[in-house]
């Protein structure tokens, strides 16, 4: 009770934080719990009469496929988050390990992962995804799984080069030389030393991977390139814009998938800001 107290009191105080939270809660709430009052068949093609807009049966009415869109926005809006997050989970991983390593043994191995990572970043991301989605197989029949793992090919670049840089600062400070002269290992010191202190700094590392990653699907899935059986954001304005939702006036199509996906947006944004005070001792507020 006492830690929940005080994370509580610290949310009050820092209200970027707070909101943030609250929004990224409730979407998760409306995704999970939303799940008990639909089918979830509704929320595909062929199941409900077509270009319905909003009633007591349909709240957020259907589109041209048939589809009642209040259960896709329920089903689609937790595989969009489910993307982000897979492919930023692996993305900060895989940028972890590399820049904690590199940073911290420098060498050859630390050349060749600047070297990699300053050519990858010259390289516009959402390009090399788009070649890479359109390679591997069809893309039109991308499963969840494989769209999050296309994604975390390029999530890993830019929390490498920023992890890299923390723990070259870090390095030269008198608790690592301590940590050295104590015994511990390379590995030790990575773990037990620099690893916590970069806890917050890491935390919006991957609010800004996840965020990255839903972007980079939207871009994908609006082309469409995934999986256009399902309900996800992405492609639901694919749809949107295959059967030309603003000529027809069916504002109601329109507007539900560009509500979800800025409150997304605005929700990983007020994080990140909230995460920085935590990080950033200069920015912190007082009691």
């Amino acid at each position: 009770m006492g830690a929940l107290k005080g994370f509580t009191g610290y949310v009050r105080r820092n209200p970027a934080l707070g909101w943030g939270l609250g929004i990224l809660v409730a979407l998760f709430l409306f995704t999970t719990v939303g799940q008990l009052f639909i089918d979830r068949r509704d929320a595909y093609a062929l199941r409900v009469p077509p270009n319905r807009p909003p009633s007591r049966e349909y709240p957020f009415g259907t589109d041209s496929q048939g589809k009642d869109l209040f259960a896709g926005m329920v089903v689609g809006t937790g595989m969009t988050l489910a993307i982000g997050m897979i492919a930023g989970a692996i993305g900060l991983g895989v940028g972890a390990v590399l820049g904690f390593t590199s940073g911290y043994y420098g060498g050859i191995f630390d050349t060749i992962v600047k070297f990699i990572v300053d050519v990858l970043m010259t390289i516009p991301g959402f390009l090399l995804l788009l070649l890479i989605a359109t390679t591997l197989r069809d893309p039109a029949t991308l499963k969840t799984i494989e769209m999050a793992l296309i994604l975390s090919i390029v999530a890993w670049v830019w929390p490498t080069r920023t992890i890299r840089a923390q723990v070259l600062s870090m390095k030269e400070g008198a608790f690592v030389m301590m940590a050295k002269l104590s015994g511990m290992s390379g590995i030790e010191i990575i773990m037990k030393e620099m690893m916590p202190n970069l806890l917050p700094y890491l935390a919006i590392s991957l609010a800004g991977s996840v965020s990255g990653a839903v972007l980079g699907s939207l871009g994908l899935e609006a082309l469409g390139i995934g999986n256009r059986r399902e309900p996800t954001l992405g492609m639901m304005i694919f749809w949107v814009r295959y059967y030309g939702a603003f000529l027809r006036g069916m504002w109601w199509w329109i507007i539900e998938p560009v509500i979800a996906i800025a409150l997304v947006f605005i929700a990983f944004l007020l994080i990140s800001i909230g995460l920085d005070e935590v990080a950033n001792p200069r920015t912190r507020r007082k009691v």
